[in-house]
C-alpha cells in the first residue's frame, strides 16, 4: 500500500519514536508499503522553526534528507492539488493539512494522520 505522512508523523518517526503507536510502526517498517512525504511538510517545518516554535525546531534540510535516506517518495505540489483544496470542505483552515488532504485525495494515497480533524475529512485518510 501507499501512504502520506502528515507532518507530525514524519517528525515521529524520524526524530521522535516514543510518540510511534505500534500499529502504525508496523505500517511503517512493512516492506511492502510504500512511504511518502509532501514538499508542503518540508515547508510548513521551514515556516514554523521560522517562526520558533517548540515542535518544529529541526532542520528541514536534515529531515527531508533523511525521508530521502530512509526510502520515503517526495510528492511535489501541483495544480492539481492546489485545485483540490477548493473542492474540500471548510472543516479546517490549516493550508498545509489542507493541501496533504488534497495531494491523497489527487494521488490515491491513504494519508496516515494523528489529527482527529483532519480524520473528519473525506477520501483516503486513516487516523492511527
Amino acid at each position: 500500500m501507499k501512504f502520506l505522512l502528515d507532518t507530525h508523523y514524519l517528525i515521529w518517526a524520524l526524530l521522535d519514536h516514543s510518540k510511534i503507536r505500534p500499529n502504525i510502526r508496523s505500517i511503517l517498517s512493512d516492506p511492502e508499503n510504500q512511504l511518502f512525504f509532501s514538499v508542503s511538510s518540508i515547508w510548513e517545518i521551514a515556516i514554523k522553526r521560522g517562526s520558533h516554535r517548540p515542535y518544529f525546531l529541526y532542520d528541514p534540510r536534515v529531515i527531508r534528507r533523511h525521508l530521502i535516506d530512509d526510502g520515503y517518495f517526495e510528492i511535489p505540489i501541483l495544480s492539481q492539488h492546489a485545485v483540490e483544496v477548493d473542492s474540500l470542505p471548510p472543516i479546517h483552515k490549516d493550508p498545509f493539512d489542507r493541501i496533504l488532504i488534497a495531494q491523497a485525495k489527487v494521488e490515491g494515497i491513504t494519508l496516515l494522520t494523528a489529527d482527529a480533524t483532519i480524520a473528519q475529512y473525506p477520501g483516503p485518510i486513516r487516523k492511527v
